[in-house]
């Protein structure tokens, strides 16, 4: 054999050796896994359960598209890499998951593989799902089987190539992904244990508050929240008392801001204002409870340090100040204190301050109102700047809220605002 028949014959086995690894990683969880050996359920009892569940999930939310028929999908989930569109959950036979058995479904969940064995995208939160146990994936199926079909065909994903191939996939999960269910510390009470359980799976908050590499994984030891792509938002650490950390708020404040979207000690905007109205304030007080235990005891990483003196706001100049007395200091007050119940304080509010002020600027451009939720039927909104304020003026009435009141915050540029508008299409 010459020396380039070998080395063909060489590349052939590399490229043979490659091809069966990604199959192998393909195919390695394709046991649809053991049916649970607890005693079932009544259909009903499983049903209401279920229904719970899906509120827990936020189920809706996702699988919904503004304006359609309650979980038929259609919904655009923005990523780094592309569009995803959420699958159609209603029991419909062609285009919905009316022909899947509790066993598809709980695979879905358990290993992020479609019923005909496809990998799913990782924008379908699986990653944190595996974490549900067979018994709840089972009453969130009988659920769903109860619903209303609607006959929508499901949109393709619309993902830079090759990233949504099945090798891709394939190797993405051999990277980020092991399949299996919450695991119960014994050494933590069963009402921390059952908060891990909804905060780490059925809400799956590291998949937004996590930090994530080039590749979309999220990082074990991430030292900064989740950037939302296409500039909608930043979600801010759990693990920072200057960003979401609440190490040191009072469980009441906690419970309060996940069921009504409105504590003493912050409110809820943004994304996670449609979490709190469509999720956690439907919660049981003791889940709710549970969850603001877990929360409360994530270790608190410590503080970055703080930015270079050039860049730190010493005093935003007369343009900032007199740009918030005309448009804000009627709601929050000429010292920044707000109005309790109503308008948020901010003079000491960590969302003002904040190294990322991707939130800052959407606020002013977008917007906004806090959560319609029962402890809360008439949330005072915020109105939109984007029409009359231009980039120069966020970002001087922004650097003056970060250097009044005793802030020392860093400034925020025009090329901050421009690039929150333009990602935007605004």
């Amino acid at each position: 054999m010459t020396r380039a028949g070998r080395a063909l014959a060489v590349l052939l086995v590399l490229l043979t050796g490659l091809a069966a690894t990604v199959w192998w990683l393909g195919v390695r969880d394709a046991s649809p896994g053991p049916t649970d050996a607890a005693a079932p359920i009544p259909a009903d009892e499983a049903r209401a359960r279920g229904a719970y569940l899906a509120k827990a999930g936020n189920c809706v939310g996702c699988h919904t598209r503004r304006g359609g028929a309650t979980l038929a999908g259609g919904r655009a989930i923005a990523t780094p890499f592309g569009t995803v569109y959420a699958s159609n959950l209603t029991p419909d036979a062609q285009t919905g998951i009316g022909l899947w058995s509790a066993d598809d479904f709980w695979r879905a969940l358990h290993h992020g593989r479609s019923r005909d064995g496809r990998l799913l995208a990782p924008a379908f939160p699986y990653t944190s799902l595996t974490r549900v146990t067979r018994a709840d994936a089972d009453a969130l199926y009988a659920w769903l089987m109860s619903q209303p079909p609607v006959a929508e065909a499901n949109r393709a994903h619309s993902l830079r190539w090759p990233l949504g191939t099945q090798a891709a996939l394939a190797v993405w999960r051999a990277l980020y992904f092991r399949a299996g269910e919450q695991a119960v510390d014994p050494s933590q009470s069963a009402e921390w244990n059952r908060g891990a359980y909804l905060v780490q799976g059925l809400a799956h908050c590291a998949e937004c508050h996590g930090a994530r590499n080039a590749l979309g994984g999220l990082k074990a030891d991430g030292d900064t929240g989740g950037q939302l792509p296409m500039q909608e938002g930043y979600a801010p650490s759990l693990h920072r008392a200057t960003e979401a950390g609440v190490a040191d708020w009072p469980l009441a404040d906690i419970v309060a801001l996940l069921r009504t979207g409105q504590s003493a000690r912050g409110h809820a905007s943004g994304p996670m204002a449609e979490v709190v109205r469509q999720s956690t304030q439907h919660l049981t007080d003791a889940d709710l409870q549970a969850m603001a235990v877990y929360l409360k005891s994530l270790p608190q990483w410590p503080e970055m340090p703080a930015a270079a003196s050039a860049a730190t706001a010493s005093g935003s100049g007369q343009p900032g100040k007199r740009l918030y007395e005309d448009h804000c200091a009627r709601c929050h007050g000429a010292r920044g204190d707000g109005v309790p119940g109503a308008y948020p304080a901010l003079a000491g509010n960590r969302a003002v301050l904040m190294a990322d002020t991707t939130n800052l600027v959407q606020a002013v451009l977008h917007g906004g109102f806090a959560p319609v939720t029962a402890g809360n039927p008439r949330p005072y909104g915020m109105p939109p700047f984007v029409l009359v304020l231009d980039d120069a003026q966020i970002a001087a009435v922004l650097s003056h809220l970060r250097s009044a009141w005793g802030h020392a915050a860093p400034k925020v540029t025009e090329l901050e605002v421009n690039r929150v508008r333009a990602a935007q299409g605004r």
